[in-house]
């Protein structure tokens, strides 16, 4: 099993703000624009809203509500109106997909997104970023992958409720895959009935904040530090990167590159703390 920190969403350059943290902990990843895209953020809903005026607001108008999205990963049922026969559904293509490849990611293995995020505030129901607030990495959602899909020959009938995802208009591109999660989530060889195979983390909590004390530098579980039998996470061969500080280990994270991969059988713990973030989190309103 492999276990990959996937960098989706709103940050400084794509979007070019953090996704928000609302006063009341909930949050929500905002899908980067994309002008080539059918979904506009004014038909994304979330919690029965439109998207498209949250965004106009936090960029400050810069991307309007009718502009165009990224939808991906999605994950989220009530997002958008659904055709019979939707599934959670990941994309990616050139370097990162053959970075994925690479690394024999594939079935069963569990993509873990996180994103920049920043805390609000609304203020005469008009929103702002919250002074002396720092934007951090926090996990979002997750997706174990059910099946793999390339789309680099003609996509398959049978997945018309798909058409609007926007590795379905990537062209003739070669490198072109999609990723399809599982029904539920299975973890070590057990099935976790209760738990679906892929969702959000719609309230933010401090053990999903990757970041320390600025955005680069994350502090993660004491596990994670690698040893001299153990393959770092991908990206992060540098061992000055890691330093071990207590019951904790800090990453100097890349700053850029989308997709970290590791690999659970050297480090089984991962399954555990995947397991329990999601179990912890999932749903949580």
């Amino acid at each position: 099993m492999k276990l990959i920190l996937s960098r989706k969403g709103f940050d400084s350059s794509a979007g070019g703000v953090p996704s928000p943290i609302f006063p009341d902990g909930r949050m929500v990843s905002l899908p980067i624009p994309d002008k080539t895209s059918v979904v506009t953020y004014r038909d994304i809903l979330y919690e029965n809203s439109s998207l498209g005026p949250l965004v106009a607001a936090l960029t400050k108008g810069r991307i309007p509500s009718n502009y165009r999205a990224h939808i991906d990963p999605d994950i989220v049922h009530e997002s958008l109106l659904r055709l019979p026969g939707w599934r959670p559904i990941f994309g990616q293509t050139d370097q990162a997909q053959s970075h994925l490849r690479n690394n024999e990611v594939g079935v069963g293995d569990l993509f873990l997104f996180f994103g920049l995020f920043r805390c609000v505030n609304i203020l005469n129901k008009a929103i702002c970023w919250t002074d002396g607030d720092r934007p951090r990495h926090v996990l979002w959602g997750w997706l174990q992958v059910a099946e793999v899909l390339s789309l680099s020959a003609s996509p398959p009938t049978d997945f018309q409720w798909a058409k609007y995802h926007p590795h379905f208009h990537c062209g003739s591109n070669s490198n072109n895959v999609v990723y399809l999660a599982n029904r539920h989530l299975e973890m070590g060889r057990k099935s976790v009935p209760q738990l679906p195979g892929a969702g959000v983390f719609r309230r933010f909590s401090s053990d999903l904040q990757l970041t320390a004390n600025k955005t680069s530098a994350w502090s993660l579980p004491y596990w994670f530090y690698p040893s001299r039998d153990r393959t770092p996470l991908t990206y992060h061969a540098d061992p000055r990167r890691w330093n071990r500080v207590g019951s904790r280990t800090d990453l100097r994270a890349v700053a850029r590159g989308q997709e970290f991969v590791l690999d659970c059988d050297e480090y089984p713990e991962a399954i555990d703390w995947a397991s329990d973030l999601i179990q912890q989190h999932e749903g949580k309103c």
